[in-house]
């Protein structure tokens, strides 16, 4: 179906409306939500592109008066919702990170079991320390998540001779098979020396691996959080890093950042890394070809797969 008007939508950047280019039916403006919207064309914006890895005024968002969606940049969206107001549709940019954050679970994974960040703090003091570490070969791994990006870290896991057990919001089966319920999780723990979180932020996920979930991991278990912060309960996880009795490398943290002086700042055993997950190459023509087609949809009044909220009527 051929569009029969014109979309204007307002990409956070110039690279972004560069990228882009033309596409049938849709007008690209630059917006990055930092300011007013641009006088000439505040009254027609439609759609509106949230920037990347910065902030921005959902006030400024709420005030146009033809807001329809709201397409993030990222694979989550928590918080969205509360700044961007109950009217516009929001549809997230879920398939664009799940390369590159499942290279970095995998990696947190990989450097805190063979003791590359400890090696990385000794070549600082020029200390030659040598020791045996644990390989990911014949490691047990609870991945709670098997969504786009969960599927992304067990096929990088596959190759590593890893015992894989997987935990979604309910039990099912799928061509990978057996898919356990979060309400299993605790036992689970029991058996794993790996859990890795990559599930979105929601009232039914804050706090999902808790005291509970992390006093019944073995000794010595990693804890890698690639999701949101909040999935992991932060006070429970520091008094057992800074007990030494779990290891975690998180890529997400609640609060985020961490606060000056935190515990798991100079824990031994925690690696953390500053939200990179999806910010890598990958991120610029991913995010680009996922609007240029995504934007192409709604001009022709279709509904882009990565929808999560419709607008209200």
């Amino acid at each position: 179906m051929s569009p029969t008007r014109t979309l204007t939508a307002s990409v956070p950047d110039r690279w972004i409306a560069d990228g882009i280019g033309e596409v049938p039916g849709v007008d690209v403006v630059v917006w990055d939500v930092s300011g007013p919207a641009p006088e000439d064309v505040a009254d027609r914006i439609e759609a509106v592109v949230l920037p990347y890895a910065r902030g921005y005024d959902g006030e400024l968002i709420r005030a146009l008066p033809h807001l329809s969606t709201v397409l993030t940049t990222t694979t989550g969206f928590d918080g969205v919702a509360e700044k961007v107001g109950d009217g516009p549709a929001i549809v997230t940019a879920a398939g664009v990170h799940a390369a590159a954050t499942a290279e970095l679970a995998v990696a947190l994974v990989l450097a805190s079991l063979r003791g590359i960040d400890a090696a990385a703090r000794d070549q600082e003091r020029e200390q030659w320390r040598p020791q045996r570490r644990r390989s990911l070969a014949d490691r047990r791994v609870l991945l709670v998540g098997v969504g786009g990006i969960g599927e992304q870290i067990a096929r990088r896991l596959d190759p590593f001779e890893v015992t894989l057990t997987r935990v979604a919001s309910r039990a099912r089966t799928d061509e990978r098979g057996a898919v356990h319920g979060t309400d299993e999780l605790v036992e689970l723990a029991a058996d794993h020396d790996v859990l890795i979180a990559i599930t979105p932020l929601s009232p039914d996920t804050h706090h999902l691996v808790d005291a509970r979930v992390l006093a019944a991991l073995p000794d010595d278990a990693l804890v890698v959080n690639v999701g949101r912060g909040a999935v992991v309960d932060t006070e429970a996880l520091t008094a057992e890093v800074t007990a030494g009795r779990l290891h975690a490398a998180l890529d997400v943290v609640d609060p985020e950042p961490l606060p000056a002086g935190h515990p798991l700042w100079s824990a031994p055993n925690a690696l953390i890394t500053p939200h990179v997950g999806g910010n890598a190459s990958a991120f610029e023509p991913r995010i680009v070809e996922h609007l240029r087609r995504t934007l192409g949809q709604l001009a022709r009044g279709e509904e882009p797969p990565t929808q999560v909220r419709a607008a209200a009527r």
